[in-house]
């Protein structure tokens, strides 16, 4: 009986040590708190866009986006219906999805219109990986030093998103 009792405590002594206790990391945008170097095709003129296209010294707004989805189109829509508030903001819109239903939603909602935003191809699907993006839209915010603000997800409202500016 007493060796019986030594197997189970030396059980629960050895299961207590080898467990491991592995925390999640963070995901890569709060790690690394800057503008991450995406490589996007620029759905106006199928010309590659980086993060150093961008000027300096303004905020930036990055969208990442699916050009089937409902929430995605509504999101859009309220950009566009508050857009005046975003005038010193650069906007990037990226989506994994075809290059034509990105580009059938840029002409639809006729963003040509806009110069302040940027739709844009990510064929490697880097920027849904580096946000970790779970749903659509996703929407990430850097101040004009290109540091990371705040992200939004679940129907963001951007009246809403302009009070962070």
């Amino acid at each position: 009986m007493k060796t019986l009792s030594l197997v189970v405590i030396y059980t629960f002594l050895c299961s207590a040590v080898f467990a491991q206790t592995t925390m999640p990391l963070e995901p890569a945008y709060k790690r690394i708190p800057t503008i991450p170097p995406y490589n996007l095709i620029s759905v106006a003129d199928s010309i590659a866009f980086t993060k150093d296209n961008l000027k300096k010294k303004q905020p930036v707004i990055i969208m990442i986006f699916s050009p089937d989805c409902d929430h995605c189109l509504h999101a859009t829509e309220n950009l566009l219906a508050n857009i005046n508030l975003y005038k010193k903001a650069q906007i990037i819109m990226a989506s994994s999805l075809s290059y034509k239903s990105i580009q059938k939603f840029y002409t639809d909602l006729k963003l040509e219109n806009y110069p302040n935003i940027k739709v844009g191809y990510d064929a490697q699907y880097f920027l849904s990986s580096f946000y970790e993006v779970k749903s659509f839209p996703a929407v990430f915010l850097y101040n004009k030093k290109g540091k990371f603000t705040a992200d939004f997800s679940d129907h963001p409202k951007f009246e809403e998103i302009a009070k962070l500016f």
